[in-house]
């Protein structure tokens, strides 16, 4: 998958990890900042932006997301985590999105 990574009808909840393996597109120019941000409804919260990339075009990634019942930690590969909170107070997710030059090779939920 290119550009976009959806992943649908997941079950995901506190305690748990998704471990997430890509490339970075070898054409990926966007801005290099990450960015968390929750989904109510149809209404967008307030973008939470980390300028911390540790990977560059064509380079493999491996992070990982784990679910805490407060929040989301982000383990990127030089080690750097980055937490997003649980602003809705979900019990367990369905739905994950990343986007913007990403080319997953293999994602893997453990609980």
């Amino acid at each position: 998958m290119t550009g976009e990574l959806e992943v649908k009808n997941m079950d995901m909840k506190p305690g748990s990890t998704l471990k997430i393996t890509g490339r970075i597109a070898d054409g990926a120019d966007g801005e290099s900042t990450i960015v968390c941000n929750s989904l109510d409804g149809s209404n967008w919260g307030q973008e939470q932006r980390e300028d911390h990339l540790c990977f560059s075009p064509g380079s493999e990634v491996k992070f990982t997301v784990t679910f805490e019942s407060d929040k989301f930690k982000v383990k990127l590969p030089d080690e750097h985590e980055l937490t997003f909170p649980n602003r809705l107070g979900h019990s367990h997710l369905s739905y994950l999105s990343v986007r913007g030059g990403f080319n997953m090779s293999s994602f893997k939920l453990k609980e």
